[in-house]
């Protein structure tokens, strides 16, 4: 095999490859004579078959095989001989090749770039830092009394519920504007008739608007008593006492608040990272993480056009005048109005049409820039993985999959079955765990702040990812490439 470099600019590089004939007919050769081994073929012995018949009978899939085992071998050999890192596999075309001659092809693959050694000893992280206070604790206690409260049969007259074989609980405002006031005062074995009408924006688009009559039988009517915070409370949802039950509850909360701080923790580390680390990522990698990122956001805008497009069907339907039809890319489209004096509606289309591609290119560009944020933050985060040995166990895995399965109640077989049968299933759930893996270790060498910080002020901070910088999801961070 002969290997010539051709080309080298960046991380691209080109080789071409020859294979020498006779190296193509030895493993031929090879292939037909385990074929005639093991082959039975009418007038001939197991075993006998001549190669000439062999070669006229399995010539062509032969040569096929061998042409394909050989390309990947070769372009792996080449590749690990120069000490290589594929960021992706080898792209290979065929410039010649026929039975009897040299096989000659040509390989361009982009390489991982080399990363600067990472230092996270002077990294500034501020870790915000929540205290659950005790009457925030009192509201969520309070408010599972109110759910826990019981009810008795009410022997006199009280603002009642009605509806068939349902409980209405009155003062919700759970009902159409009329409706509960209009049960006021009944009680056990009284027949009202409820005349409501529907709000105009109604789910279903039939009875919006309209008039309807509800003819109301009462069965009973009950009071319900008041909210008890003891003991009882505790053991109604599985504990032994009121005191169990704030720790479980404030515990609960701490978590809560402890998975928002960590996201903003890690976004904060993520940002100062990427201002750190400058260096040059593979193109193809970048243009894969932009099309992810492109086709979800494609999706999402047919998911925003159809709902448009249903409710202005039913806008139209009900007889209502619709004004203006929002698109996806934010502009404002004029559906009913004329077109201006002396403006064609062709001229109006033109223009709407031109402001909308510009718009799409600019947010390609944007979409480009986070593609390839991630790139680079996920190949420095995976370096540091890979030099640190951190790696994702199969417990780790095991437990995921359990906890994906817990999502689906009724269906956990099925998907237990589906990551069993699926490994880029499990890859997908393998990149998030080594992630987080990568970002505790770094944490736990750079310099952490804690500052303390109440639940409603950390609430109140803006959302770490409404700037969109990435809107496709997390980082696209997994275990180092092979």
């Amino acid at each position: 095999m002969q290997v010539t470099e051709t080309s080298a600019e960046g991380l691209k590089r080109e080789f071409r490859v020859v294979v020498p004939a006779d190296e193509l007919e030895e493993q031929i050769t090879s292939r037909l004579g385990e074929i005639g081994r093991t082959i039975q073929l009418r007038g001939f012995r197991l075993g006998k078959v001549p190669m000439q018949i062999l070669r006229q009978r399995f010539g062509t899939s032969v040569l096929g095989e061998v042409l394909e085992n050989t390309l990947q071998g070769t372009s792996a050999e080449a590749i690990r001989e120069r000490n290589l890192r594929p960021a992706l596999p080898p792209k290979v075309d065929i410039v010649s090749f026929s039975e009897g001659t040299d096989l000659e092809y040509k390989m361009a693959l982009e390489v991982l770039p080399d990363i600067p050694e990472p230092r996270f000893a002077d990294l500034d992280i501020e870790r915000l830092v929540v205290e659950v206070p005790d009457e925030d604790v009192d509201r969520a206690i309070e408010r599972m009394a109110e759910q826990q409260r019981k009810t008795e049969v009410a022997e006199r007259e009280i603002p009642g519920a009605g509806g068939k074989d349902r409980q209405i609980l009155l003062g919700s405002d759970g009902f159409f504007p009329g409706f509960e006031e209009q049960l006021t005062g009944a009680v056990a074995g009284e027949h009202r008739t409820v005349r409501v009408t529907f709000p105009e924006d109604y789910g279903v688009p039939d009875f919006a608007g309209k008039d309807a009559v509800f003819e109301v039988d009462v069965k009973e009517v009950r009071q319900r008593l008041p909210s008890v915070i003891d003991d009882e409370l505790g053991k109604a949802v599985g504990l032994e006492n009121l005191a169990e039950l704030r720790d479980e509850v404030r515990q609960q909360m701490q978590r809560d608040y402890g998975v928002a701080s960590r996201l903003r923790l890690k976004r904060s580390l993520l940002d100062k990272l990427a201002q750190s680390y400058d260096f040059a990522v593979p193109p193809g990698m970048v243009e894969l993480e932009f099309d992810n990122i492109w086709r979800q956001h494609e999706a999402e805008k047919g998911r925003a056009a159809q709902s448009a497009a249903a409710a202005a069907e039913s806008t139209l339907a009900g007889g209502g005048e619709a004004a203006s039809v929002e698109t996806a890319t934010g502009e404002t489209a004029a559906a009913l109005d004329p077109a201006p004096e002396g403006e064609s509606d062709e001229a109006q289309t033109g223009d709407l049409q031109a402001d909308v591609e510009e718009d799409e290119e600019g947010l390609k560009a944007d979409y480009r820039r986070i593609a390839e944020r991630r790139v680079r933050l996920g190949l420095l985060l995976a370096e540091v993985g890979r030099g640190n040995n951190i790696t994702v166990t199969q417990d780790e895995l095991n437990q995921a999959i359990t906890r994906e399965a817990r999502r689906h109640p009724g269906y956990e077989r099925q998907v237990l079955d589906f990551y069993r049968q699926n490994p880029e299933a499990i890859a997908n759930l393998r990149a998030p765990i080594f992630e987080d893996k990568v970002v505790d270790f770094i944490v736990e060498l750079a310099k952490v702040e804690e500052r303390k910080i109440s639940p409603q002020d950390l609430l109140t901070l803006p959302d770490p990812d409404a700037d969109g910088r990435d809107a496709s999801g997390s980082e696209a961070v997994g275990p180092p490439p092979e």
